[in-house]
């Protein structure tokens, strides 16, 4: 799969993790599990690239005497969500343009 879709693709898979409400790190990849595997190490590179774009807030609190990083989602983070959900739509159709059957007449 190319790079960049990739990339773009998990961004949208974290932040949809998240949108229901505050997470963390380990929290996040156990919500993926189903559905995809993701090492801690690209989950973080994932959640700073996300901060970054304003996608998400960080905030640190203790648990269990360790500091834990709790991510929530932004409302850009949200449109973003909303925009996958648009070019997915094209996404679609160009896909069943490539695996349609030839059909000779």
């Amino acid at each position: 799969m190319d790079v960049q879709l990739k990339r773009g693709l998990l961004d949208v898979c974290v932040l949809a993790a998240i949108k229901n409400g505050e997470s963390y790190g380990y929290k996040i990849i156990k919500d993926m599990k189903p559905y995809l595997e993701l090492s801690e190490s690209t989950l973080y590179t994932i959640l700073k690239r996300l901060e970054a774009a304003k996608m998400l807030t960080v905030r640190t609190a203790e648990h269990e005497g360790r500091l834990r990083k709790y991510y929530r989602i932004t409302a850009a983070g949200v449109a973003r969500i909303n925009d996958f959900k648009e070019e997915w739509k094209e996404v679609i159709q160009i896909y069943r343009f490539v695996v349609r059957e030839d059909r000779y007449e």
